[in-house]
This record gives structure tokens, sequence and C-alpha cells, in this order.
């Protein structure tokens, strides 16, 4: 019975997470943006996302560890979730050294002064973002294939 209720928690967080991730590469791409926009921007988005997403990631991870332990005795199912782990703790390890270091860093600024090297920085956030959405997106995946899959 527990296995089941792990799954769509599992199933529900992912979305949560990866689906915050797509939506700020659909909507948010800050490469065309002026210096106060940017900033104005970055900073409510980290205000409103730098906790939250990131406390759904560690549940998606814990709970993707969980479901491989509880289906171990079916050894290809455990693999597959333990990959989508590894994809899941790239994404988490962009953001956490990445991303959430240059958020920490926009978060200083003011719209009255950009840094001289603002755009560089802008850029690689948003390089690095990417990089964590491909392997959320994958990890994921992976996540979706292991809970609709069958025993043969």
């Amino acid at each position: 019975m527990i296995i089941p209720i792990v799954r769509f928690l599992l199933l529900l967080t992912g979305a949560m997470v990866v689906g915050t991730l797509f939506a700020i590469w659909v909507g948010a791409d800050p490469r065309g943006f002026s210096y106060t926009t940017f900033v104005e921007q970055h900073q409510a988005a980290v205000r409103g996302l730098n906790m939250v997403v990131p406390v759904l990631g560690l549940d998606t991870i814990l709970l993707t560890l969980l479901l491989a332990y509880l289906q171990r005795a079916w050894h290809s199912q455990m693999v597959i979730l333990f990959v989508a782990t590894g994809f899941l703790l790239i994404a988490g390890l962009i953001t956490h050294y990445g991303n959430q270091s240059i958020d920490a860093e926009v978060m200083g600024w003011t719209v009255d002064s950009p840094p001289p090297t603002w755009e560089a920085l802008r850029d690689r956030w948003w390089q690095l973002h990417v990089q964590r959405l491909i392997a959320g997106v994958i990890g994921y995946t992976l996540i979706v294939i292991a809970v609709l899959r069958r025993r043969v």
C-alpha cells in the first residue's frame, strides 16, 4: 500500500520542480533584459522560489531513493530509479553551487549601480539554468518511466 503513495508523491513533487524549471526556461529568459529589469525580476524570483523549489527537489530525491529501496527486489526498476536520482543530484548541485551562488550575489545588487560584469554573470546563470533543466528533465523522465512501467 505504501508504494502507490510514494509513487504519487514522487510524481507530484518532481512535476512541481521540473515544471518550475521549465516555466523559467520558457517565460523568463533574462538574456535580453536591461540591468534594471534583470535585477528586479531576478530578486523577486529568488525571494519567491529560493526556499520552496530546493526543498521540493530534496523531497523528490529522497522519494526516488525510497521508491528504489521499496522496489529493490525488482533490480532493473531500482537501477532506473538510481540513475534518475543521479540526474536529480546533478541538477541540485548545479543549483546549489552555480545558480544559488549567482543568486546570492544578485540579491546584493541595487538597480542604481550595475556591476561591470553583470551581463556575463546573467548569461552564466542562464547557462547553468539550462544545464539543470536538462538534468532535471532526464531524471524526471526516468521517474515517470519507472512509475508507469509494469513488471513483465
